[in-house]
Parts: structure tokens; C-alpha cells; sequence
């Protein structure tokens, strides 16, 4: 049995009378090989084997030592071959102890040889890890590098485009100039030309003119006389009408005079006829006449009456004749008038172009003159427009070959916008690499630094380690009896790191939210370690102001830069509390900010909300106020809203606790007009209560209240982080509020992140021992890997939390 090689694959038991079972070489070396470059998931259970394996006590060390000489020759083992190992029993007799203990001596040196194996392997692994690191930083680097090389060399493109775009616009305005002198030249000798042509065709007309205007004047003349003439017979027509006028009067007269003696003749009657009515018998005769005579008086009465009306009609004639003339004779009046005028501007018409004449004579000299001087001129110009021609042969040609050079520009400039955005989105994909190397659920502690109500000149509790490996990522705690705990998480923000430090190392995971993932970030702590500073911080302050707002500002500024490259961004915000496991909407219009209000009821509607899933596994709460956000000040506004309407009330710890969980929720989704590439990425920022014992809060009634129900959904998600650390098959997401809106983030494909706030005071050790173990729970879990969501959505009112 001692002489047996080592190197041997051990039994299987399953193998018949000694038989063994072969597993082909190349199959280990596939496992082998699987096993030095497997997924980054499996790293920590092997650091974990690796510590186990060295805190060996010293005899195994020894032991494994002894053999060293035997076992240079390196051995590979296959999972079957683990699995046989392990499971092997020893196959002899039942008091055969000589046999048993030769069987446990080489079982034993075969379990080393799978130990020293494991270990290689180990070793292997961690070598593979840092050098996938070095050439991890060495791409980005690298990418970084050629990122600045194109944006120096798109500045420089751009200057050669100015610069060759100037001569190009100094070239065509010269020659521009060049032919409009060319043009001015030709244009000014036509004019010339012309201008000698019209003053000789004008010495003509004038004397034309001249002969016609005495014509005119002569016929005027004669006008003139024929109008005083008709002038006259006018005045005399007018003075026998005033004579028949006149005339008809005085006719008129005579009859009205004869009218009335007719009238006293009648009344003379009528008299004479009522004094002889007592004679009737006697003077019927003379009645007999005299009613002829009155019949006949009648008759002479009406002719006279109607001869009256015919002479008025007649005389209303001849007035609207005479009217008719008076209106004739005041036209004729003003058109005499206006024709003196118009022979008195004949006149100083014809002196004028008398003047005119004289005064052309003059030019037609001077301008004879002149077109001596222009042939002169245009001969000269016309060897300069020869010289133009060949320098404007000589500028085209150079603005042809500009022209390539602009081509040949604005081709490298569009391979460098090609390259660019490759290279954006290998950033992308290398920024998401780098975030899934880290892990999924992330964990950075934070320690608020003392404030004044803080008891002064106590010992400090919470110190930094200095070491290279721990050196910004490990915290001890030194507990009052002089234990000290040591623990490691991905990044430790002292009592000094500002805001801006912080949001620093998460500013990658805001741009994975906008480049199309799902993204948690909760802060966790007791009441009082800045929880809600963190979070929230001061908005109105820039130094203050805390994760929320500053990667909203982030967000926004990156969509418009992105918007260069054709992304359009919508984004909608809401945000939620859950007060006493119930769901509460912080931005719900006309909200009143009452604790006693809210401890009853969901809102002042007293409407009850509920968490649901959709088809993909995403949380939501269906009617919750979705508010669409175009920039900043909108997000200060809500952000204000809630911290208003949010439930605070007053403890030992604290003199404002947050007695509630909040929910900020930002939902973003990205097309690209260009490429067509749809994103969808939502990004939660949560503030948990505060965690406390009711012996340091001094709660009472509803106080008490409260805080049973807060730390009942922190144990809830204290046991979600147990069981997803242990792989358990059921993980209990609905025994709270919290623990169902975050099962997305937590057992889902969100890159998730959490913030354990830790008081320094000495009385909250025990708080912050708590607090820092649970941390270190959640950074052993393991979920899924984080997916980016492309597929475009149908709008829809819900809220998904995933």
C-alpha cells in the first residue's frame, strides 16, 4: 500500500472488484481550465475555501509538507473524481485493522493531493482575476487615451474647416468684387453711350416742343375770345328772364285783385238774396238770373283758379331754369380759371425748357468730354479684366482643389463621429463589465461626523485601517470591554468625505440607469447616522446637497449632451412612504402634512394602495401620481413636496426621525432618432427608517407604534438577506411592504447598492455592530446578472420599482 503512486485517480465505489472508473484527460483539463476562468460570481466561495484551507492547524502543514518531494507532478482532478473521493468507503474486512488504517494513510494523502490542488487552482484563479483587472484598467486607459486623441483631433479638424471655410467665403468675395468692376465698367460706357444718343434726340424734341406751344398759345386765344362772347350772351339771356319774371308777377297780381271783387260781388249777392226772400213771388226772375249770374261767377272762379295753378307750375320752371343757367354760368366761370392758369404755366413751362435747353447744350459738351476720358478708362479696364480673367482662372482652380480638401475633411470627420460613437459604446459596455465584476448588490459604509449635542472628549470607537488592502474599504469598531471588530466592505467614507466624495462613487451607477438598467440605491442605518442627509441632503445648499438630487442634475446634463447624438430622453418621477405597512403617495396634489392624519389613514382621501407584478416580475403600485420632469427645478419642487408631506416626529435619538420609509423613483426611456435604439431604465433612490431600540428612543403610544413597525420591516428584510445569502429556495419578499417593493432589486437583475450609516457615538456601538453585520450579510448575497432593458414599452400609468 505505501508503494502505490500518488498520482493515481482514486477509486470510485461504484467500480467493480478494484475497477476504476476513467475519466479521459482532456475532459479534466476542460474542468480544469473551466474552473481558472470561471465567472467572478464563484470568487468569493473560493476565497473563502482558500481561508478555511489556511487556517489549517500546523500538523496538516506539516504533513503536506512531507510530501512535497512526492508531489511535483502537477494533478488534476475532475468533479466525478471529488465526488468518488468523498464519497469512498473502505473496502475490507470488518476486524481488518491493519488494512483500514493502510486504506485511511493512502485516502489521506489523496485528500491532500486534492487539497494542494484546490489550492493551485485557487492561486490560478486569483492570478487570472487580478490580471483580467490589470487588462480591464489597461482598456479603460487605453479607451480613455484614444477618447482624448479623437477630441483633439476633432478640434483640430474643426479649426482646418474654419480656417479653410474663411479662405473659401475671401475668395468668392474677391472675386465677386473682380466682376461687379468688370460689370460697373461695361455698364458705365453703355450708359455713356446712351446718354450721347437721348441729348441729341433731346435737342430735337425741343425744338418741336417749342413750335407746338406756340400753336397751343394761339389756340388758347382764340378760346378765350369765343368764351367772353358766350359770356355776354349768357348775361343778356339772364336779364330778359328777370324781365318775364317780373312780368308774371305783376299778372298774377291783376288776378288775385279780381278774385276778391268776384268775392265781395257774391257776398253783395247772398246779401240782397236773404233781404228779398220775403219778395220770393214777386223777384223770381231776377233769382233766376241772379243764380246765373252766381253759376256763371263759379265757372269764372274755377278758370281763373286753375289758370293761377298753371301759372305757379310755370313760374316754378323758369326758377329751376334759371337755376340750371347759374349753375352753367359758375362752371363756365371756373374753367376760365383754370385755363388762365394753365397758359400762365405754359409760359413758365416753355422759359423753363428754354433754360433746360441751354443747360443741355452745356452737358452734351462736357459729356463729349467725358466719353473721351471713359474710352480712355475702359481701355485700361479691359486689360485689367484680362488680368482678372487669369487670376479668376487661377482662384477656381485653387477653390477646386480647396473643395477636395474639404471633401476629403469632411470624410475623416464623419469616420471620427463613427469612431466616437463606438467608442461610446464600448465605454458602455465596459462600464457595465466593471460594475458586474464589483457585484451586484454593492455595499459602502459612511460614518457622519459629531455633531454638537454629541457628548465631546469620549474615546474614539471607529478607526480606518492603513493597509493596502483595506486602505478605503475596511472599518474597525472597538466595543467598550476592548474587542474590536474588523469588517470590509467596497468603499468606507470616513466622518470627513463630503457629498460631492460620495456621489463620486456612485455616479457610474446613475449612467447605467440612463443606459437602459434597473438601478437600487437604499441607505440603511440607526435613527440619527444621516441617513436622510445622505440621501436628500440640503437642496437649496450646493455643498449639501445630497445623491438624490445630484444625480438628477447628472442625469439630466448627460441626456443633453446626449441629445447631440440624436437621444431624446422622457423622464417621470414619483415617490412614496410606507407609514405603518402602508403605502402613502408623497406627491399627491393637496396633501395635508398632519402625522395624526397619516396615522390613520393612507392620504386624505383614505385611498389604500397596493404593490402589484407585472408579466416581467416588476413591482408597481397602480394609482400612484406620476409626474412627467423636464428639468431640475421641476425635481426641487417635488423633491420640497415630499419632504413636507413625508412623517417625522420626535424621539430621545432624534429630534426629527423619519418615521416612515421613502421611495423616490425615476423611470427613463431613451430612442435614438439615428439608430433607433430604444432604452428603459428606472433608478431608486430609498431612505430607510431609522433602525433603534426601544429602550434608547423612549417611544410610547403611537410612537411605539411606529417603531414596532419599522423594526418589524427591517427584520423582514433582515431575513430576505439571510435567505438570499443562504440560497434557500423560498425567500420570504411578502411578509412586508418594503421587502415586496424592493423584490426586483434584491432577488431580480438591478445593479443594487447599499448605504450603512454609522453613528460614532460610544452609547450607539451596539447600533452600529448591528448595522455593520447586517452589511456585511448583504454584501455576500448573490443575485442575478443585471440585464439592460431595450424592448420598447406600451405607456402605461403604473410605476415599475424593478
Amino acid at each position: 500500500m505505501s508503494t502505490r503512486n500518488q498520482n493515481r485517480q482514486p477509486r470510485s465505489p461504484n467500480a467493480k472488484k478494484g475497477a476504476m472508473v476513467e475519466v479521459p484527460l482532456d475532459k479534466r483539463r476542460r474542468i480544469g481550465a473551466a474552473r481558472a476562468t470561471g465567472p467572478t460570481s464563484s470568487s468569493r466561495a473560493r476565497q473563502a475555501f482558500s481561508e478555511v484551507n489556511n487556517r489549517q492547524d500546523a500538523t496538516s502543514n506539516a504533513e503536506i509538507a512531507s510530501t512535497e518531494g512526492s508531489e511535483n507532478v502537477p494533478v488534476e482532478f475532475a468533479k466525478e473524481e471529488i465526488e468518488t473521493l468523498l464519497n469512498e468507503k473502505p473496502k475490507t474486512k470488518k476486524f481488518d485493522l491493519k488494512g483500514k488504517l493502510e486504506y485511511t494513510i493512502e485516502h489521506n494523502k489523496r485528500l491532500k493531493l486534492c487539497v494542494k490542488w484546490f489550492q493551485r487552482v485557487d492561486e490560478g484563479h486569483l492570478l487570472e482575476q487580478e490580471r483580467l483587472r490589470d487588462s480591464l484598467e489597461s482598456a479603460q486607459k487605453k479607451c480613455m487615451d484614444t477618447e482624448f486623441e479623437m477630441e483633439k483631433k476633432l478640434g483640430e479638424l474643426n479649426e482646418i474647416l474654419a480656417q479653410l471655410r474663411n479662405d473659401n467665403c475671401s475668395l468668392q468675395k474677391k472675386l465677386t468684387k473682380e466682376s461687379a468692376e468688370k460689370m460697373d465698367a461695361l455698364k458705365c460706357h453703355a450708359k455713356e453711350k446712351e446718354a450721347r444718343i437721348a441729348s441729341e434726340k433731346v435737342q430735337g424734341l425741343l425744338s418741336e416742343d417749342l413750335k407746338k406751344a406756340e400753336q397751343e398759345k394761339l389756340a388758347a386765344d382764340h378760346q378765350i375770345a369765343s368764351q367772353k362772347d358766350m359770356y355776354k350772351r349768357l348775361q343778356e339771356y339772364n336779364t330778359s328772364l328777370q324781365q318775364y319774371n317780373s312780368k308774371l308777377q305783376t299778372d298774377l297780381s291783376t288776378g288775385n285783385e279780381s278774385l276778391k271783387k268776384v268775392e265781395k260781388e257774391k257776398l253783395a249777392i247772398v246779401e240782397n238774396l236773404s233781404t228779398l226772400r220775403g219778395h220770393y213771388n214777386t223777384l223770381q226772375e231776377q233769382l233766376t238770373s241772379s243764380r246765373a249770374s252766381v253759376d256763371e261767377a263759379v265757372r269764372l272762379k274755377e278758370s281763373l283758379v286753375d289758370e293761377v295753378k298753371c301759372l305757379r307750375e310755370e313760374l316754378q320752371r323758369v326758377r329751376e331754369d334759371r337755376d340750371h343757367r347759374v349753375s352753367e354760368v359758375q362752371a363756365l366761370t371756373t374753367d376760365l380759371l383754370k385755363f388762365k392758369e394753365k397758359t400762365g404755366q405754359s409760359f413758365m413751362e416753355l422759359d423753363r425748357l428754354t433754360i433746360k435747353s441751354n443747360a443741355l447744350q452745356e452737358t452734351c459738351s462736357s459729356q463729349l468730354e467725358q466719353i473721351q476720358i471713359l474710352q480712355h478708362q475702359l481701355a485700361a479696364a479691359n486689360e485689367k479684366l484680362k488680368m482678372a480673367d487669369l487670376s479668376a482662372i487661377e482662384t477656381t482652380a485653387q477653390f477646386d482643389e480647396q473643395k477636395r480638401t474639404i471633401f476629403e475633411l469632411q470624410e475623416r470627420l464623419a469616420n471620427a463621429e463613427l469612431q466616437l460613437s463606438e467608442g461610446e459604446q464600448l465605454r458602455k459596455k465596459l462600464h457595465n463589465t466593471i460594475l458586474e465584476l464589483k457585484g451586484n448588490i454593492r455595499v459602502f459604509c459612511r460614518v457622519r461626523p459629531l455633531l454638537p449635542d454629541d457628548a465631546i472628549g469620549t474615546e474614539t470607537v471607529i478607526s480606518y485601517p492603513t493597509s493596502t488592502e483595506t486602505l478605503g474599504r475596511g472599518i474597525d469598531l472597538l466595543q467598550t470591554g476592548g474587542q474590536k471588530y474588523t469588517f470590509t466592505f467596497d468603499k468606507v467614507f470616513s466622518h470627513e468625505a463630503s457629498q460631492q466624495d460620495v456621489f463620486v462613487e456612485i455616479s457610474q451607477l446613475v449612467q447605467s440607469a440612463l443606459d437602459g438598467y434597473k438601478v437600487c440605491i437604499f441607505a440603511y442605518g440607526q435613527t440619527g447616522s444621516g441617513k436622510t442627509y445622505t440621501m436628500l441632503g440640503k437642496p437649496n445648499a450646493p455643498e449639501q446637497k445630497g445623491l438624490i438630487p445630484r444625480s438628477l442634475e447628472q442625469i439630466f446634463q448627460t441626456s443633453q449632451a446626449l441629445s447631440a447624438q440624436g437621444w431624446k430622453y422622457r423622464l417621470q418621477a414619483s415617490m412614496l412612504e410606507i407609514y405603518n405597512e402602508t403605502i402613502r403617495d408623497l406627491l399627491l396634489p393637496n396633501r395635508i402634512n398632519s402625522l395624526d392624519m397619516a396615522r390613520g389613514e393612507s392620504g386624505v382621501s383614505g385611498k389604500q394602495y397596493t404593490i402589484k407584478h407585472d408579466a416581467s416580475g416588476n413591482a408597481y403600485v397602480p394609482d400612484l401620481t406620476i409626474v412627467d420632469v423636464c428639468s431640475i427645478k421641476e425635481i426641487n419642487l417635488l423633491l420640497e413636496q415630499a419632504a413636507q408631506s413625508r412623517s417625522v416626529g420626535k424621539t430621545l435619538m432624534n429630534e426629527h426621525s423619519s418615521r416612515s420609509h421613502s421611495v423616490f423613483t425615476l423611470r427613463i426611456s431613451g430612442v435614438n432618432e439615428n439608430t433607433e435604439q430604444h432604452v428603459q431604465g428606472v433608478l431608486n433612490l430609498i431612505d430607510l427608517a431609522g433602525s433603534e431600540r426601544l429602550s434608547r428612543s423612549g417611544a410610547t403610544g403611537d410612537r411605539l407604534k411606529e417603531t414596532q413597525a419599522i423594526n418589524k420591516s427591517l427584520s423582514c428584510l433582515s431575513d430576505v438577506i439571510f435567505a438570499l445569502a443562504k440560497r434557500e429556495d423560498h425567500v420570504p419578499f411578502r411578509n412586508s411592504k418594503l421587502t415586496t417593493l424592493l423584490q426586483p432589486c434584491l432577488g431580480g437583475d438591478s445593479k443594487t447598492l447599499m448605504f450603512v450609516n454609522l453613528s460614532p457615538e460610544p452609547s450607539s456601538v451596539g447600533e452600529s455592530l448591528c448595522s455593520l453585520r447586517f452589511a456585511a450579510r448583504v454584501n455576500a448575497c448573490e443575485i442575478g446578472v443585471p440585464r439592460r432593458q431595450t424592448a420598447i414599452r406600451s405607456a402605461d400609468s403604473r410605476l415599475s420599482y424593478g
